[in-house]
């Protein structure tokens, strides 16, 4: 009964304390993520006021969040348009994976660590946070914008091919046989497939067993079969997130605009529980060491990812505002990124400073991201856009000399 008492007291606290920054950060202009983050370094290990009878609850909430992050992107589009995203994105997922994962790994390699640890922090730098991405495109209205199938585009080359990356990466940090790792990388890409195909070529029929006319049944309904998915795609391997938004991409017509409707408010609340769990998990004694050089690397990772975005969006005739919106949009890292690092941590053969790091970049990229993505809108920015529109018109409209 004292557990159960002491549960309620600090959710009910923390929630209500979620409502007033997020009503702050409206009026401030703010996204409401880092205001969330920091709440959780306050009172979650090594903050001010540590809160330890909620944590599993948190936990849990948080996987549910990231789950209807997802589930909500994919209700936005429909099959056909995610398999014409892929195909005019692909160049793009090539180069993301060149620009971000590399810098990762070399700057593994430049403090000394071995090449397990480069292929760690490779991916860390590498995958974009959907769930942060998510929650920036809804707050900023941004989920209609012409550039954000090109987001989602990249979102969903990174989620899937760390449906290959991670059982790899399992497979290496337990030095495992290359007939064990390639049976666990071959589950992974066959479950991707499936689910793949059968939300494409079914998912009129998956539509029509829920009911638009009755909320009830299609709320249930929907986050049911999302979670089940997920929970299904995870325990083969691969990622939750991916089925989460094959889910939402499978549902189509009546159905998935009624879903949207009634999911919303419960994607707003486990998101905000998503990124205050993160914070909550991350103990601020161990930040200050690795602070400068996690830094120096959210620096060099958050130019060369605001050039992917630019340049995927540049491929598809985007015009320019577009395109940076696009880029600086993809700048946060967050699950995967804390995923990777735990898997690592988890094997205990990898650079013991790698987790601090990790979590260091991870929270400078998710507390800065979030900002960057207004820039664009900001009246000084569009000056400066109109600016190098009026100059490059004018270069143009020079006459050609010998």
């Amino acid at each position: 009964m004292h557990e159960t008492t002491s549960l309620l007291i600090e959710v009910g606290a923390l929630l209500f304390l979620l409502g007033l920054l997020s009503r702050l950060s409206r009026r401030v202009g703010l996204s409401p993520i880092p205001l969330y983050l920091l709440a959780g370094l306050i009172f979650g290990h090594g903050g001010l006021l540590e809160f330890k009878a909620s944590e599993e609850f948190f936990a849990i909430g948080a996987e549910i969040g990231v789950i209807l992050l997802l589930v909500m992107l994919g209700l936005e589009y429909s099959a056909g348009e995610l398999v014409g995203n892929l195909r005019a994105a692909a160049p793009a997922g090539l180069i993301d994976g060149v620009f971000n994962a590399l810098p990762g790994a070399a700057f593994a390699l430049l403090l000394g660590w071995d090449w397990v640890a480069a292929l760690v922090l490779g991916g860390i730098t590498w995958v974009s946070s959907s769930g942060v991405v998510a929650k920036v495109l809804a707050d900023l209205g941004r989920l209609g914008n012409r550039e954000t199938p090109v987001v989602l585009s990249v979102l969903v080359i990174e989620d899937l091919a760390m449906a290959f990356y991670l059982p790899l990466l399992t497979a290496v940090l337990a030095g495992a046989t290359l007939v064990g790792g390639g049976i666990t990388l071959v589950v992974a890409v066959v479950t991707v497939l499936v689910v793949l195909v059968v939300a494409i070529r079914y998912g009129s029929v998956i539509s029509s067993v829920m009911s638009a006319r009755d909320p009830e049944a299609l709320l249930l309904g929907v986050l049911g079969l999302t979670l089940l998915v997920a929970g299904v795609a995870a325990k083969l391997q691969v990622s939750a997130a991916v089925g989460a938004f094959l889910v939402g991409i499978a549902l189509s017509g009546p159905v998935a605009h009624h879903a949207t409707e009634l999911l919303t408010p419960l994607r707003d609340l486990f998101a905000a529980v998503f990124f205050l769990f993160f914070g909550l998990v991350t103990d601020p004694r161990d930040i200050p060491p690795v602070l400068l050089p996690a830094l120096a690397l959210a620096v060099i990772t958050m130019g060369t990812k605001t050039l992917t975005g630019y340049l995927a969006a540049k491929r598809v005739g985007i015009a320019e505002p577009g395109r940076w919106r696009t880029g600086l949009t993809l700048v946060p890292r967050g699950e995967f990124s804390i995923v990777i690092a735990g898997l690592a941590v988890a094997a205990g053969s990898v650079e013991p400073r790698l987790a601090a790091l990790a979590t260091a970049y991870v929270l400078i990229t998710v507390v800065t991201g979030p900002m960057l993505a207004r820039v664009p809108d900001l009246a000084w920015f569009k000056a400066w856009l109109r600016r190098r529109a009026a100059a490059e018109r004018a270069r143009q409209s020079l006459p050609v000399t010998d």
